[in-house]
C-alpha cells in the first residue's frame, strides 16, 4: 500500500549512517556508497536536497562530507520522506460531480477515501512519530489507524 522510492530508502540508508558517525562526524558520499553498495549520484542528490531542507549539514574539503544538522532523536522519517518525495496520498477519487437522481451531485464522496484515508492517516502518523535514533534502536512507533473508530 505504502512504498517508499529508491530515493528515501537510499536517503535513510545515508542517515544512518551518519547517525553512526556521530555529532558533527562528517562523512564523505563517496563512504556512505561503498558500504552500503548504494549509487553515488542518487545518494549525492538525496544529501543535497536534505541539507536545503536542514536536516544534514554539510562541509567541503578533505575531511568534509555530511553531519546531522540536528540530534537524530527529532529527526523523524516523516521528515525525510517529505523531503524526498512528498508526504505519499493513498487515493484519489474523481467522483465530484457524479449524478444523482438526474442532477450533479457536487459534493459526492468517494466509496473508498474514507477507510483507506484512515489507513493512510495511521500509516503516515507511524512514520512521523519514528526518529532515526528509534531506528537505530530498533523501536518503530506503531499505532493502530482504526483504533479511534473501534472505540
Amino acid at each position: 500500500m505504502l512504498q517508499l522510492t529508491k530515493r528515501s530508502e537510499y536517503g535513510l540508508a545515508a542517515l544512518l549512517r551518519l547517525v553512526e558517525a556521530g555529532p558533527g562526524g562528517f562523512v564523505s558520499v563517496r563512504e556512505i556508497c561503498e558500504r552500503n553498495a548504494l549509487p553515488r549520484r542518487l545518494v549525492a542528490e538525496t544529501l543535497k536536497d536534505l541539507h536545503a531542507a536542514g536536516v544534514v549539514d554539510s562541509q567541503r574539503g578533505a575531511t568534509g562530507g555530511y553531519a546531522l544538522a540536528r540530534p537524530a532523536r527529532s529527526i523523524t522519517l516523516g521528515e525525510v520522506v517529505s523531503v524526498l518525495e512528498g508526504k505519499p496520498a493513498v487515493t484519489q477519487c474523481n467522483l465530484v460531480g457524479a449524478w444523482v437522481d438526474r442532477a450533479p451531485d457536487v459534493v459526492s464522496p468517494c466509496p473508498v477515501r474514507n477507510p483507506l484515508e484512515s489507513l493512510r492517516t495511521g500509516i503516515w502518523n507511524a512514520i512521523a512519530g519514528t526518529t532515526l535514533e528509534d531506528l537505530v534502536r530498533g523501536r518503530f512507533r506503531a499505532a493502530s489507524p482504526l483504533s479511534a473508530s473501534h472505540s
